[in-house]
């Protein structure tokens, strides 16, 4: 099987402390992805290892953060790549759903498509706090910006020119946030496609803990409000004389 529209797809994989995931993830990618790197962040239990062996280029991020590890892996891409993947090295995602997030892709429909994590999750694979900042995070950019999400997952695919339209920039937890919602204020293409979502090998590094989900909640919010100031001032100085 060739990719889908004849895309030339590339993975980041951010990763930290994910030797016992990512041999899962990485034997179930397609064999017609043309890159796949793992961005790894210092990680101790020997994952740039393993990814390495698996046939993954290795990308090394020595600061912890999850938006510091996509940028990285942004930034390592060969010029041939037309679209980026992103997904998580726990094995929550599930590489059978690439196809699906790629169709819109191909056929020249989206810009973006975001993975919904709706279809067959499995019990507890979200955590409840996960659960309501991600509904609260939607509802504010429907009122905000009046563009529907529901989930803010982070197995999404991308066009590359889309990409780098959007100026990423968060180096933390508000990377996902940051890019729904500057896909909105650029009127970009955007599909929510359902996908499958599994209960994560090992421990989150955020959501796990009750500092981390508090610091990861409190950053989505304030990327959020910052978004919506920055689109404020944008306004006035158009309307400037």
């Amino acid at each position: 099987m060739s990719a889908p529209g004849g895309l030339r797809i590339g993975i980041v994989i951010p990763a930290h402390n994910e030797a016992a995931a990512l041999p899962q993830v990485l034997s179930a990618i397609p064999a017609w992805i043309i890159e796949v790197i793992v961005v790894d962040t210092a990680s101790t239990d020997g994952t740039p290892e393993v990814a390495h062996r698996l046939g993954a280029r290795v990308v090394a991020e020595p600061r912890r953060g999850y938006g510091r590890a996509c940028l990285a892996g942004i930034a390592a891409l060969s010029p041939e790549v037309d679209t980026v993947l992103f997904m998580d090295a726990d094995a929550a995602d599930r590489p059978e759903d690439i196809v699906r997030l790629l169709a819109p892709i191909a056929t020249g429909e989206e810009d973006l498509v975001i993975g919904a994590r709706t279809l067959g999750v499995e019990p507890g694979a979200l955590t409840p706090q996960q659960r309501v900042g991600n509904a609260l995070a939607c509802l504010l950019i429907r009122l905000i910006w009046g563009v529907r999400y529901t989930d803010l997952g982070p197995f999404r695919v991308i066009r590359r020119d889309a990409l780098a339209r959007l100026a990423m920039r968060d180096e933390t937890w508000g990377w996902t946030v940051e890019m729904q919602v500057r896909a909105a204020r650029l009127g970009l293409r955007v599909r929510e496609v359902p996908v499958g979502y599994r209960r994560r090998i090992g421990q989150s590094k955020i959501s796990g803990t009750l500092s981390g989900t508090v610091r990861a909640g409190w950053k989505i919010l304030w990327v959020i409000g910052a978004e919506a100031l920055d689109g404020l001032r944008a306004g006035r100085t158009r309307r400037a004389p």
